[in-house]
Protein backbone atom coordinates (compact mmCIF):
# COMPACT_ATOMS: atom_id res chain seq x y z
CA UNK A 1 0.00 0.00 0.00
CA UNK A 2 1.03 3.29 -0.64
CA UNK A 3 1.75 6.04 1.99
CA UNK A 4 -1.11 7.93 1.71
CA UNK A 5 -3.05 5.37 1.63
CA UNK A 6 -1.31 3.67 4.80
CA UNK A 7 -2.06 7.77 5.89
CA UNK A 8 -5.59 7.47 4.94
CA UNK A 9 -6.64 4.40 6.54
CA UNK A 10 -5.26 4.96 9.88
CA UNK A 11 -7.66 8.33 9.84
CA UNK A 12 -10.46 7.48 7.97
CA UNK A 13 -10.94 3.16 8.32
CA UNK A 14 -10.98 3.35 4.90
CA UNK A 15 -13.09 0.12 3.22
CA UNK A 16 -11.22 0.73 -0.39
CA UNK A 17 -7.92 -0.76 -1.11
CA UNK A 18 -5.98 0.79 -3.12
CA UNK A 19 -3.20 -1.51 -4.88
CA UNK A 20 0.37 -0.18 -4.32
CA UNK A 21 1.84 0.57 -7.39
CA UNK A 22 0.93 3.63 -9.34
CA UNK A 23 -0.31 2.42 -12.69
CA UNK A 24 -2.72 0.17 -10.52
CA UNK A 25 -3.95 3.52 -7.83
CA UNK A 26 -4.61 5.30 -11.84
CA UNK A 27 -7.25 3.02 -12.90
CA UNK A 28 -8.76 3.41 -9.02
CA UNK A 29 -8.43 6.99 -9.78
CA UNK A 30 -10.01 7.00 -12.82
CA UNK A 31 -13.02 5.52 -11.14
CA UNK A 32 -14.14 9.07 -10.12
CA UNK A 33 -16.51 10.82 -11.84
CA UNK A 34 -18.02 14.42 -13.07
CA UNK A 35 -20.92 15.56 -10.94
CA UNK A 36 -23.64 18.51 -12.10
CA UNK A 37 -24.38 21.00 -10.38
CA UNK A 38 -27.14 19.58 -8.64
CA UNK A 39 -25.76 16.53 -8.10
CA UNK A 40 -22.72 18.24 -5.80
CA UNK A 41 -25.32 20.51 -3.98
CA UNK A 42 -27.54 17.53 -2.60
CA UNK A 43 -24.28 15.53 -1.41
CA UNK A 44 -23.06 19.19 0.05
CA UNK A 45 -26.46 19.84 1.44
CA UNK A 46 -26.30 16.06 3.57
CA UNK A 47 -23.15 16.99 4.28
CA UNK A 48 -24.08 19.63 6.52
CA UNK A 49 -25.12 17.28 9.14
CA UNK A 50 -22.00 15.27 9.41
CA UNK A 51 -18.89 15.67 11.84
CA UNK A 52 -15.50 14.84 10.37
CA UNK A 53 -15.72 11.45 12.27
CA UNK A 54 -14.67 8.16 11.17
CA UNK A 55 -18.62 6.97 10.96
CA UNK A 56 -19.00 10.74 8.73
CA UNK A 57 -17.35 8.17 5.29
CA UNK A 58 -20.25 5.59 5.98
CA UNK A 59 -22.58 7.49 6.47
CA UNK A 60 -21.81 9.42 2.80
CA UNK A 61 -20.89 5.85 1.03
CA UNK A 62 -24.79 4.44 2.34
CA UNK A 63 -26.28 7.68 1.16
CA UNK A 64 -24.57 7.77 -2.24
CA UNK A 65 -23.46 4.34 -3.08
CA UNK A 66 -22.69 4.96 -6.92
CA UNK A 67 -19.80 7.66 -6.01
CA UNK A 68 -16.22 6.78 -4.89
CA UNK A 69 -15.42 6.88 -1.33
CA UNK A 70 -12.27 9.08 -2.29
CA UNK A 71 -14.22 12.25 -4.13
CA UNK A 72 -17.23 11.97 -1.19
CA UNK A 73 -14.63 12.71 1.36
CA UNK A 74 -12.86 15.31 -1.34
CA UNK A 75 -16.51 16.68 -1.04
CA UNK A 76 -16.93 16.21 2.49
CA UNK A 77 -13.55 18.30 3.42
CA UNK A 78 -14.38 20.95 1.23
CA UNK A 79 -17.68 21.71 2.81
CA UNK A 80 -16.63 20.90 6.14
CA UNK A 81 -13.69 23.58 5.93
CA UNK A 82 -16.38 26.25 4.53
CA UNK A 83 -18.37 25.23 7.62
CA UNK A 84 -15.50 26.10 9.80
CA UNK A 85 -14.25 28.85 8.25
CA UNK A 86 -18.17 30.41 8.30
CA UNK A 87 -18.09 29.94 12.17
CA UNK A 88 -14.34 30.82 13.43
CA UNK A 89 -15.07 34.25 14.62
CA UNK A 90 -17.45 32.45 16.88
CA UNK A 91 -15.50 29.85 18.42
CA UNK A 92 -12.29 32.27 18.65
CA UNK A 93 -13.96 34.65 21.02
CA UNK A 94 -12.73 35.34 24.24
CA UNK A 95 -15.08 33.86 26.71
CA UNK A 96 -15.96 31.30 24.47
CA UNK A 97 -12.48 29.33 24.26
CA UNK A 98 -12.89 30.06 27.98
CA UNK A 99 -16.21 28.16 28.49
CA UNK A 100 -14.39 24.87 26.59
CA UNK A 101 -11.34 25.06 28.28
CA UNK A 102 -13.17 25.10 31.80
CA UNK A 103 -16.27 22.38 30.77
CA UNK A 104 -12.83 20.28 29.39
CA UNK A 105 -11.26 20.25 32.03
CA UNK A 106 -14.66 19.28 34.53
CA UNK A 107 -15.51 16.50 32.53
CA UNK A 108 -11.84 15.12 32.08
CA UNK A 109 -11.97 15.13 35.60
CA UNK A 110 -15.10 12.90 36.15
CA UNK A 111 -14.12 11.01 32.88
CA UNK A 112 -10.73 10.86 32.49
CA UNK A 113 -10.56 7.43 30.57
CA UNK A 114 -13.03 8.90 27.76
CA UNK A 115 -12.45 11.12 24.57
CA UNK A 116 -14.04 14.39 26.26
CA UNK A 117 -12.21 16.84 24.15
CA UNK A 118 -13.03 15.02 21.01
CA UNK A 119 -16.89 14.87 22.37
CA UNK A 120 -17.20 18.18 22.86
CA UNK A 121 -15.18 19.56 19.83
CA UNK A 122 -18.44 17.34 18.16
CA UNK A 123 -21.28 18.86 20.10
CA UNK A 124 -20.21 22.38 19.44
CA UNK A 125 -19.21 21.81 15.67
CA UNK A 126 -15.74 22.41 15.55
CA UNK A 127 -13.14 20.39 13.77
CA UNK A 128 -11.40 18.00 16.39
CA UNK A 129 -7.91 19.36 15.34
CA UNK A 130 -9.02 23.13 15.89
CA UNK A 131 -10.24 22.47 19.10
CA UNK A 132 -7.32 21.06 20.51
CA UNK A 133 -5.11 23.77 19.24
CA UNK A 134 -7.34 26.32 21.30
CA UNK A 135 -7.36 24.70 24.26
CA UNK A 136 -3.48 23.58 23.85
CA UNK A 137 -3.12 27.63 23.67
CA UNK A 138 -5.02 28.48 26.11
CA UNK A 139 -3.68 25.42 28.68
CA UNK A 140 0.00 27.14 27.72
CA UNK A 141 -0.94 30.79 28.72
CA UNK A 142 -2.05 29.09 31.87
CA UNK A 143 0.76 27.45 32.60
CA UNK A 144 3.23 29.95 31.20
CA UNK A 145 1.36 32.99 32.26
CA UNK A 146 1.82 34.06 28.21
CA UNK A 147 0.99 33.41 25.15
CA UNK A 148 3.43 30.53 23.17
CA UNK A 149 4.54 31.20 19.72
CA UNK A 150 2.99 29.34 16.75
CA UNK A 151 6.40 27.14 16.29
CA UNK A 152 5.98 25.56 20.11
CA UNK A 153 2.21 25.11 19.83
CA UNK A 154 2.46 23.41 16.32
CA UNK A 155 5.10 21.24 17.50
CA UNK A 156 2.90 20.39 20.24
CA UNK A 157 -0.06 19.30 18.22
CA UNK A 158 2.08 17.36 15.82
CA UNK A 159 3.59 15.41 18.59
CA UNK A 160 1.38 15.39 21.74
CA UNK A 161 4.17 13.88 24.04
CA UNK A 162 5.77 17.34 24.17
CA UNK A 163 2.16 18.29 25.94
CA UNK A 164 3.80 18.51 29.80
CA UNK A 165 0.48 17.32 30.67
CA UNK A 166 -0.22 13.50 29.92
CA UNK A 167 -3.99 13.67 30.14
CA UNK A 168 -4.47 16.60 27.59
CA UNK A 169 -1.79 14.91 25.68
CA UNK A 170 -4.17 11.76 25.25
CA UNK A 171 -6.65 14.25 24.51
CA UNK A 172 -4.99 16.09 21.64
CA UNK A 173 -4.17 12.86 20.45
CA UNK A 174 -7.25 11.30 20.14
CA UNK A 175 -8.41 14.47 18.21
CA UNK A 176 -5.79 14.65 15.75
CA UNK A 177 -6.42 10.88 14.88
CA UNK A 178 -9.92 11.09 14.59
CA UNK A 179 -10.38 14.34 12.17
CA UNK A 180 -10.26 13.98 8.41
CA UNK A 181 -10.37 17.87 7.47
CA UNK A 182 -7.78 19.51 9.43
CA UNK A 183 -4.34 18.82 11.36
CA UNK A 184 -1.02 17.29 11.28
CA UNK A 185 -1.29 14.14 10.41
CA UNK A 186 -4.60 15.22 7.63
CA UNK A 187 -1.67 17.87 6.14
CA UNK A 188 0.46 14.71 5.65
CA UNK A 189 -2.17 12.88 4.38
CA UNK A 190 -3.13 15.42 1.66
CA UNK A 191 0.84 16.24 0.68
CA UNK A 192 1.51 12.63 -0.18
CA UNK A 193 -1.54 12.14 -2.02
CA UNK A 194 -0.42 14.85 -3.95
CA UNK A 195 2.72 14.14 -4.27
CA UNK A 196 1.53 10.13 -5.87
CA UNK A 197 -0.55 11.81 -8.12
CA UNK A 198 2.02 13.75 -9.53
CA UNK A 199 3.96 11.22 -10.00
CA UNK A 200 1.23 9.32 -11.63
CA UNK A 201 0.79 11.59 -13.76
CA UNK A 202 4.77 11.42 -15.00
CA UNK A 203 4.56 7.98 -15.36
CA UNK A 204 1.59 8.41 -17.72
CA UNK A 205 3.68 11.07 -19.97
CA UNK A 206 6.86 8.54 -20.01
CA UNK A 207 4.64 6.18 -21.21
CA UNK A 208 3.66 8.43 -24.19
CA UNK A 209 6.82 8.83 -24.71
CA UNK A 210 6.05 12.52 -24.06
CA UNK A 211 8.95 14.82 -23.19
CA UNK A 212 8.10 17.16 -20.07
CA UNK A 213 9.20 19.33 -17.62
CA UNK A 214 8.22 18.89 -13.85
CA UNK A 215 8.53 21.54 -10.92
CA UNK A 216 12.35 20.78 -10.54
CA UNK A 217 13.37 21.38 -13.46
CA UNK A 218 11.43 24.56 -14.02
CA UNK A 219 12.31 25.76 -10.59
CA UNK A 220 16.30 25.04 -11.65
CA UNK A 221 15.50 27.37 -14.48
CA UNK A 222 14.44 29.92 -12.58
CA UNK A 223 9.99 30.18 -12.67
CA UNK A 224 8.50 30.58 -9.34
CA UNK A 225 5.20 30.01 -9.95
CA UNK A 226 5.11 26.93 -12.77
CA UNK A 227 2.02 23.94 -13.54
CA UNK A 228 3.05 20.97 -12.92
CA UNK A 229 4.49 19.61 -15.83
CA UNK A 230 5.42 21.83 -19.07
CA UNK A 231 5.49 19.92 -22.28
CA UNK A 232 8.57 20.65 -24.34
CA UNK A 233 6.27 19.45 -27.36
CA UNK A 234 2.61 20.52 -27.34
CA UNK A 235 -0.61 18.28 -27.76
CA UNK A 236 -3.74 17.72 -28.47
CA UNK A 237 -6.54 16.63 -26.60
CA UNK A 238 -10.23 16.41 -27.41
CA UNK A 239 -9.37 19.31 -29.94
CA UNK A 240 -7.52 21.71 -27.84
CA UNK A 241 -3.75 22.45 -27.82
CA UNK A 242 -2.11 21.58 -24.67
CA UNK A 243 1.18 23.02 -22.93
CA UNK A 244 0.65 22.29 -19.48
CA UNK A 245 -0.31 20.24 -17.39
CA UNK A 246 -1.77 20.94 -13.60
CA UNK A 247 -2.89 17.93 -11.03
CA UNK A 248 -4.97 18.11 -8.22
CA UNK A 249 -5.32 15.62 -6.23
CA UNK A 250 -8.73 17.00 -4.52
CA UNK A 251 -12.45 17.57 -6.41
CA UNK A 252 -12.78 20.68 -8.19
CA UNK A 253 -16.03 22.76 -6.93
CA UNK A 254 -17.05 26.23 -7.49
CA UNK A 255 -15.16 27.90 -4.82
CA UNK A 256 -11.38 25.79 -5.21
CA UNK A 257 -11.56 26.21 -9.11
CA UNK A 258 -12.76 30.18 -9.13
CA UNK A 259 -9.57 30.59 -6.58
CA UNK A 260 -7.29 28.06 -8.11
CA UNK A 261 -8.09 29.55 -12.12
CA UNK A 262 -7.51 33.36 -10.57
CA UNK A 263 -4.31 32.54 -8.29
CA UNK A 264 -2.68 29.45 -10.86
CA UNK A 265 -3.96 28.84 -14.55
CA UNK A 266 -4.52 32.18 -15.69
CA UNK A 267 -0.96 32.84 -14.91
CA UNK A 268 0.11 29.95 -16.27
CA UNK A 269 -2.39 30.32 -19.55
CA UNK A 270 -0.59 34.02 -19.58
CA UNK A 271 3.19 32.80 -19.81
CA UNK A 272 2.76 29.35 -21.19
CA UNK A 273 -0.24 29.27 -23.45
CA UNK A 274 -3.19 26.81 -22.85
CA UNK A 275 -3.28 23.66 -20.63
CA UNK A 276 -5.02 20.88 -18.62
CA UNK A 277 -6.17 20.72 -15.39
CA UNK A 278 -6.74 17.04 -14.04
CA UNK A 279 -8.80 16.99 -10.79
CA UNK A 280 -8.40 13.08 -10.23
CA UNK A 281 -11.38 13.21 -8.03
CA UNK A 282 -13.61 14.83 -10.00
CA UNK A 283 -15.18 18.04 -10.40
CA UNK A 284 -18.18 19.88 -11.44
CA UNK A 285 -19.24 19.41 -14.63
CA UNK A 286 -20.23 23.13 -15.69
CA UNK A 287 -17.03 23.83 -14.65
CA UNK A 288 -15.44 23.00 -17.70
CA UNK A 289 -16.41 25.60 -19.31
CA UNK A 290 -13.21 27.29 -20.19
CA UNK A 291 -11.91 25.08 -23.45
CA UNK A 292 -12.12 27.84 -25.81
CA UNK A 293 -10.26 30.11 -23.72
CA UNK A 294 -7.36 27.75 -23.05
CA UNK A 295 -8.18 25.75 -20.22
CA UNK A 296 -9.55 22.02 -20.03
CA UNK A 297 -10.71 20.16 -17.24
CA UNK A 298 -10.08 16.15 -16.96
CA UNK A 299 -10.59 13.75 -14.07
CA UNK A 300 -7.88 11.46 -15.29
CA UNK A 301 -5.06 11.45 -17.86
CA UNK A 302 -6.83 12.03 -21.25
CA UNK A 303 -6.31 8.50 -23.63
CA UNK A 304 -7.12 10.46 -27.04
CA UNK A 305 -3.60 12.16 -27.25
CA UNK A 306 -2.41 13.87 -30.04
CA UNK A 307 0.89 14.75 -30.52
CA UNK A 308 3.48 15.70 -33.31
CA UNK A 309 4.80 12.47 -34.12
CA UNK A 310 1.18 11.01 -34.77
CA UNK A 311 0.71 14.23 -37.53
CA UNK A 312 4.36 13.61 -38.77
CA UNK A 313 3.37 10.03 -39.36
CA UNK A 314 -0.32 11.18 -41.26
CA UNK A 315 1.73 13.72 -43.43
Amino acid sequence: MLLAELLAVAVFCCAERQPAHPQAVYKWAHSKMKLCRAEYRTIAKFTDQLRPTRQCMKMLKDRFPNHSQSTLLSIFSLEYQKRMKRSLVRHHAPDVIEDYYQRYRSEAKKRPSDPVLLELANEVDLSPSLMARLLVERFLEEQQGSVSSKQVLNSMLREPSLIPDMQLAKHVEQCTINDCCYGPLVDCIKHAIGQEHEEILREKLRERNLSFLDENHLRAKGYDKTPDIILEVPIAVEGHIVHWIESKASFGDEQSHRTYLNDQFWSYWNRFGPGLVIYWYGFIAELDCQRDRGILLKDCFPSDIITLCHRLGES
